[in-house]
């Protein structure tokens, strides 16, 4: 990744695939990553706080990790919700190909990955849960978030885990301030320097919520 982002939407470097053991939603796992995408080493530790301080995702219904990368995110709402559909959303190539592969080898085949635009545009999900990219700047990274998360359900919930250091406090202040009236934002817990933030939709839209 010398030279390019884990964002990157078609990455340059070698692939240099590897294997990694990990264990999600309590099941051991051997996955595979690779040179030029996010976390190329395991589970990052960002990651390992949401999945360590979530409530369990819907248990049907669609489900939604932004950014899903090699998926572990998604792997794991898989596993927790065997009888909900879990899509994953990324716009590198290399990432996606991993998170397909990694998915049929834990078993999840209630996975779908793709690019944002091959997201059905009609699904609405019951449960976000994202380690957004927060190093793709700031006006990316909202317009990810703009794009996502007015898509919840009414009654569903949206997890995103942020660094205390990379803006996690700004970040909820401007999620409270923008989402408008529909929608409840709050700190649920922080581990680890990390700021986990729950969005919490109550209403179809402002006008609904008043």
């Amino acid at each position: 990744m010398a030279n390019e982002h884990y964002f990157s939407a078609n990455p340059s470097s070698e692939t240099r695939a590897r294997q990694v053991h990990v264990t999600l939603a309590g099941k051991p796992l051997t996955l595979t990553t690779a040179a030029g995408v996010f976390s190329p080493d395991g589970v990052d530790r960002g990651t390992r706080v949401l999945l360590g301080s979530v409530p369990p995702p819907a248990s049907s219904g669609a489900l939604l990790d932004v950014g899903c990368g090699w998926g572990p995110i998604a792997i794991t709402m898989a596993l927790e919700s065997p009888d909900a559909h879990v899509w994953g959303v990324d716009v590198n190539e290399r990432v996606l190909g991993l998170a397909r592969d990694n998915a049929a080898a834990a078993g999840t085949a209630n996975v779908t990955v793709g690019l944002p635009s091959e997201i059905p545009a009609d699904l609405r999900f019951r449960t976000i849960w994202s380690n957004p990219p927060i190093r793709v700047g700031k006006d990316e990274l909202h317009e990810i978030l703009l794009t996502w998360i007015p898509r919840l359900e009414i009654g569903g919930d949206a997890w995103l885990v942020v660094s205390k250091d990379l803006g996690g406090d700004s970040l909820q202040r401007w999620l409270g301030d923008t989402l408008g009236a529909g929608f409840r934002v709050a700190r649920a817990t922080t581990d680890k320097g990390f700021r986990v933030i729950r969005v919490h939709r109550v209403a179809e839209d402002t006008a609904a919520a008043e």
